[in-house]
Parts: C-alpha cells; structure tokens; sequence
C-alpha cells in the first residue's frame, strides 16, 4: 500500500492552493464581476485588436468552448465587439469597445495590486525564480509531454 503524500511538497496541491489565493484577492481587491480569466481576455484584446477567438484562445491559455462562453458574455455585456473580416468572411475579428476598455483601465491597478501581494513576501530573487518556474510549468502543454515532435 502506498503512503499517503506529504501534501505540503506534494506541487500539484501547491498550485491549486495558490490559485484559491489568488482568487479570493482577486474577488476582495479587483472584481466581483469580472474573473481574472476574463481580464486576460480584455487585457490580450488590448495588445492585440482585431484577433479572432482561436489566437485569442492561444494567447490566453482557453481552450475552445471557454473562450466562446466569455467572449459571447463579455459581448453581451458591452465590452467587445465582433465583426467579421473582410479578407476572410469566415472569421469573426474581436476587439475592446470603449466601455471595455474603460473597464479593463479600471481593473490594471488593482490586478497589479494583486500580483504584488501574491509576491510581496519573497525576496527580489525569489520574485523572479517563482515567475521563471510558474511559466515553465505552464508552459509544459506548448510541447508534447511524452518527448515527441
């Protein structure tokens, strides 16, 4: 019979802790209404205007049905808008209107805010190794696990 983890070394759990962490700062200091997933939505629409919800959803790190459920909300909600590109009457092209975009203005400081407190307690070197490795393991699903090409 296998021992039980030790679940304060056990990575895993560690990651989904400090995602509950992160989303009870982000619902007491940023939105009740607007997700942080959301937010990396306005904010990669802000970078880049006019991309459709498949580069959106790469750039972001939503799978398919996710990002239509939050791009049809925040388009109901005001904050995008869609309109389908002349080069390729297929695609819908997305981009901020002006009340997401004020929005996404009104939420900056506070997502900044946020980030700060989740690294407030580690020292500047820490800072920048805990940022290196959360991207390296989030970047694990660019490349295939099993080693192939």
């Amino acid at each position: 019979m296998a021992r039980a983890l030790e679940l304060h070394n056990y990575v895993g759990h560690l990651i989904r802790r400090a995602e509950q962490v992160h989303t009870a700062l982000w619902f007491r200091h940023v939105s009740r209404d607007i997700t942080s997933q959301q937010f990396a939505v306005l904010n990669a629409l802000r970078q880049e205007p006019g991309v459709d919800q498949r580069t959106l959803a790469h750039h972001t790190s939503l799978d398919r049905s996710t990002i239509n459920q939050m791009v049809r909300r925040l388009t109901d909600q005001g904050y995008l808008s869609q309109v389908r590109d002349e080069e390729d009457r297929r695609r819908t092209l997305l981009c901020l209107t002006n009340e997401g975009a004020e929005l996404l203005d009104s939420l900056i400081p506070a997502a900044k805010d946020v980030n700060e407190q989740l690294l407030e307690s580690l020292t500047d070197n820490e800072r920048t190794l805990a940022t290196d490795i959360l991207r390296k393991i989030a970047s694990m699903d660019d490349k295939p696990l099993d080693g192939t090409a």
